[in-house]
């Protein structure tokens, strides 16, 4: 466990706790949803966040896997509830997926099933300072 919470680095200008490079977008095309791995991804430790300025829209969309095991996975955002503006089965495709979206009457929540090989589009207004 961190010794200092993200929220005393970030009020408190404490150096080193967490990295602000989380990327906006997958760093290469992968498939997501292709047959399960045999090798480990040699993922990194660290803690990377993306600050986001008080009061913006903020798109997610949240891609489940078939790369270590298949299953729904829930999502839940704390302190916020969310427009579930889409979903799909495969991977999502930036250029073809959003004008599918709903934003005429989305469902709004605070949780919500990302299907088993598919994807979710969310949309929330980062309003809670915490």
């Amino acid at each position: 466990m961190p010794k200092v919470g993200l929220l005393q680095a970030h009020y408190f200008n404490i150096k080193g706790v967490f990295k602000t490079d989380f990327p906006d977008r997958p760093p290469a095309p992968f498939n997501y949803t292709g047959a399960p791995l045999t090798t480990n991804l040699g993922t990194s430790l660290g803690t990377r966040l993306s600050k986001v300025a008080f009061n913006s829209t903020i798109e997610l969309v949240l891609q489940d896997t078939n790369l270590l095991t298949v299953e729904s996975h829930p999502f839940h955002l704390h302190g916020f509830n969310f427009f579930i503006v889409g979903s799909g089965v495969g991977n999502f495709d930036p250029s073809k997926d959003p004008a599918k979206f709903n934003l005429v009457d989305p469902p709004e929540r605070n949780t919500v099933g990302v299907p088993t090989g598919g994807w979710t589009a969310i949309r929330f207004r980062a309003d809670n300072p915490g």
